[in-house]
């Protein structure tokens, strides 16, 4: 006789009678959980579909899958610019919103997920939640990332790298050209991304490019990847799990990395990275303390307080993003621009009329940019914020409580024809006569306080590449591999098949 059949027997009440009272208890339950959640939530007011209103559920699906921008896009466009896409989570594709989410006072506060892109346990100045916290280590970097301090310092450095990057890439299309061979645009622009980020703000150029020369010079391909390519790429793929509660995160994160096919690849890579960021700190906190002047980023958060093992974090931080965005974009508006050899045509012309003018002086040039930049999507989903004590009114006129997770995201937003018109198509010609809606929901490094420090960097590491490989001429007569690059709809995308490729 079970337990159950002995417990029933005591208490002289029938076990079916048992298991009937909890189906019911059960269901009246649910049932009240679905009645609430659609007429007594404060989000009954906010259209969204009903699986959404009950559950995260189809969020951390669309999510994993990679297809989470995409079906947030469908789901605007079936209920319009506001959607309840979980129980307590919104998607607004207002741009009247951004101001007040973004950027007054500081902004709305970063959502708890922030914190599943910690590194090494720290969390670094993109992760951090708390506004003092981060703004002891951002002070202490931030004179790095203006205009001035990186026209001063940093364009020579990215100069000089983005002529390693041409002649590696001259080298790809000899060996291209003429043999049924194609160049991986997305490698290389990594390869240009790495080496700049850290040549100006760690001193020391990790030398990516250096190593897909030897590659080319040497193994005709056998090298696959960059060393830092999959520390990269694991990085990226934690973007799967972005909403999670942390410890779903983290134990899905550490599964994942033990499951993984390339599993001893991604340790190698990973123990690349931590050499060249411990060897790099060290050096520097060695040269700190015979009291020599630094003012490398190392250098700059080791003045500040910060212990050498957090500092070594936020440097895999800043070499995660500089390579990964950077690399994509750049990538990105080079194969456009093979897409499309009139646009290319066009912007060689202006270049050479003009070989003294600073590159973001340049009118089609910044189109070029801006364009490739809105297309880009290495940054496609929201941006989630939590609304504060106040509650927020929308511009539409909804108002969501307090707690609520809302956000804007990039794709939707970047692919609106209301503000942009043939939203698909790559024209440039558009940002020649800019409208205010256009300015303000092109927002491909964020926006606010919390915005990518590394803007301003990124964008005139994108103005001297794109100038230097047109100027060259490297382009001329190439034509991309395929029509399209399909991404993976991560916070941070991930190109499907790792490559763009041209050929000539």
């Amino acid at each position: 006789m079970s337990f159950i059949d002995s417990a029933a027997q005591q208490s002289g009440i029938p076990l079916s009678t048992k298991v009937t009272v909890l189906f019911i208890t059960l269901l009246v339950l649910f049932l009240s959980y679905v009645v609430h959640a659609l007429y007594l939530s404060p989000y009954a007011h906010i259209p969204g579909p009903l699986l959404s209103r009950l559950s995260n559920l189809p969020l951390y699906y669309a999510t994993y899958k990679g297809n989470e921008a995409t079906t947030i896009g469908r789901l605007h466009a079936t209920y319009g610019p506001v959607v309840l896409i979980a129980p307590n989570e919104v998607s607004v594709s207002d741009g009247r919103a951004l101001k007040t989410v973004y950027t007054d006072a500081g902004g709305f506060r970063k959502a708890d997920c922030y914190r599943n892109f910690d590194i090494d346990g720290f969390p670094s100045i993109f992760s951090e939640l708390e506004r003092g916290n981060r703004a002891v280590r951002f002070k202490s970097v931030s004179g790095l990332f203006s205009t001035g301090a990186i026209r001063d310092s940093g364009e020579e450095v990215i100069k000089d790298v983005a002529q390693r990057w041409i002649a590696y890439l001259r080298q790809a299309k000899g060996g291209a050209k003429g043999h049924g061979r194609s160049a991986d645009v997305l490698k290389a622009a990594r390869a240009f991304a790495l080496d700049a980020v850290t040549g100006y703000l760690f001193g020391e150029c990790y030398g990516a490019l250096a190593e897909i020369a030897q590659e080319e010079r040497e193994a005709k391909g056998a090298i696959e990847k960059i060393s830092a390519s999959l520390f990269v790429d694991s990085f990226v793929a934690v973007g799967r799990f972005f909403y999670l509660p942390s410890w779903v995160f983290t134990l899905l994160e550490t599964w994942s990395a033990r499951l993984a096919k390339d599993k001893v690849q991604v340790e190698e890579s990973l123990e690349t990275v931590d050499g060249f960021v411990g060897k790099i700190t060290e050096e520097t906190a060695a040269r700190l303390s015979d009291e020599k002047e630094e003012n490398s980023y190392q250098a700059r958060m080791l003045k500040a307080g910060i212990s050498k093992e957090e500092t070594k974090a936020q440097c895999k931080d800043l070499m995660f993003a500089g390579t990964d965005s950077t690399g994509m974009n750049l990538a990105t508006i080079c194969w456009y621009l093979t897409k499309d050899q009139e646009k290319y045509k066009k912007l060689r012309a202006e270049v050479l009329a003009n070989p003294d003018s600073s590159p973001h002086l340049l009118p089609y040039l910044t189109g070029i940019v801006k364009e490739g930049l809105r297309l880009s999507m290495a940054n496609p989903t929201r941006m989630p914020r939590v609304v504060p004590s106040t509650g927020y009114t929308l511009p539409g006129g909804q108002f969501l409580p307090p707690t609520t997770v809302i956000g804007l995201q990039p794709y939707t937003l970047h692919h609106n024809p209301a503000v942009f018109p043939s939203p698909n198509e790559f024209i440039p010609e558009r940002w020649e006569d800019a409208t205010p809606e256009m300015l303000r929901d092109s927002i491909p490094f964020g926006l606010g306080s919390r915005a990518c420090i590394a803007r301003n960097l990124a964008t005139v590491e994108l103005y001297i590449a794109v100038d230097t490989i047109v100027r060259d001429g490297l382009l001329e007569g190439a034509s991309p591999c395929k029509s399209k690059i399909e991404i993976l709809e991560w916070f941070n995308s991930k190109v499907i098949g790792e490559k763009i490729e041209i050929r000539w």
